[in-house]
């Protein structure tokens, strides 16, 4: 009886650990691991919350998580009523990432959340703090790496993917050091990487670094591939291995004739297997407090879906971009490149 005693707390403590931490070939949530399986459809790239003000004056939180949970929790309610089981949030820290209010709303809704690590450094660095800019990569990767193994931010969450963010243009040295601790982070952790990217210069330039790291291009989702208009460098991408994704679709005619012909000419080239879609909507702003720039997540599924269907996407293909292809992509695994 006593030797029980005595393990009892280390076996409570090991119960909890399995549970929480990443594990291979499964998907980590806000609440804790799940299989690929259970995912279901997913819109891979949203938002609930961003602030703007900056790294400086970003946390504390400087809102009511009460009334961000009145604004949001009807648009997740919309999205339950479309099918979809699985919400990516993917707002970084230092931008407004709030894995309490994830929590909120994945315990109000049976959504699984899944959140990040990682910094985002677009819109000319006004989300890194200072100390991170003059931080080397593997300075800056060890912070992600202990998030996704000891919890961000003294919580029992952690992250199912890393988000970092480069100007849409070639990468300055500091980008390339985001990308260089993003793989460094990948290597230690599976977790895939997401950088909001945009045109294809700076996606082939992170590929590229991923390379020298040993980190295959199926560890990466290009973001905002949509802005890079040749059709044939998304082809190029996936071809590669990587993760292409139209991801900030509003609606519209003229945005829905757009992105039809970018997935066709995918599908042309059998490389729908690497297409990702989603809308980056939501955008809770705290400095406008009554939701009035709330983003809904519905274009998809009333306006691009239908369209696609004319166009001759069959159910089983735009299963294979909702449900399959998320669930591949954001599974923990190593994706290293094969000496």
């Amino acid at each position: 009886m006593k030797t029980i005693r005595i393990l009892l707390p280390q076996i409570l403590f090991l119960a909890f650990f399995a549970c929480h931490t990443p594990h291979k070939e499964s998907i980590m949530t806000i609440n804790g691991p799940i299989t690929p399986e259970e995912m279901g459809h997913t819109l891979h790239h949203e938002h609930v919350l961003v602030d703007f003000i900056g790294a400086d004056s970003v946390e504390p939180p400087r809102y009511n998580r009460q009334t961000a949970m009145e604004v949001i929790l009807p648009y997740m309610k919309q999205i339950k009523d479309k099918g979809v089981q699985t919400f990516v949030e993917c707002t970084p820290r230092y931008l407004g990432r709030d894995v309490l209010l994830l929590r909120q709303l994945a315990d109000s809704t049976g959504l699984h959340f899944i959140t990040n690590t990682g910094y985002y450094g677009a819109m000319e660095n006004k989300f890194i703090p200072a100390e991170v800019k003059i931080m080397t990569a593997e300075e800056m990767a060890r912070l992600w790496i202990d998030e996704a193994e000891n919890g961000i931010e003294g919580t029992n969450i952690y992250p199912g993917f890393i988000k970092i963010a480069v100007e849409r243009k070639p990468l300055s040295e500091f980008h390339r050091t985001l990308a260089r601790a993003a793989a460094l982070t990948h290597k230690a952790t599976g977790l895939t990487i997401m950088s909001h990217t945009g045109p294809s210069t700076g996606a082939f330039q992170q590929l590229e670094i991923l390379k020298e790291e040993g980190v295959a291009p199926d560890a990466f989702i290009w973001t905002h591939a949509h802005n890079e208009k040749d059709s044939m460098k998304h082809v190029r991408a996936a071809l590669m291995g990587t993760w292409v994704a139209f991801d900030a679709f509003r609606g519209g005619e003229q945005q829905t004739a757009e992105f039809v012909h970018f997935i066709l000419n995918m599908k042309q080239h059998n490389c729908l297997h690497r297409l990702l879609l989603s809308h980056d909507a939501g955008w809770f702003d705290p400095a406008q407090p009554d939701g009035h720039n709330y983003a809904p997540h519905t274009a998809l599924f009333d306006q691009l879906f239908p369209a696609l269907k004319e166009a001759g996407i069959t159910p089983d293909e735009l299963n294979l971009i909702l449900v399959k292809n998320p669930a591949e992509a954001l599974t923990i695994r190593k994706r290293l490149l094969k000496n």
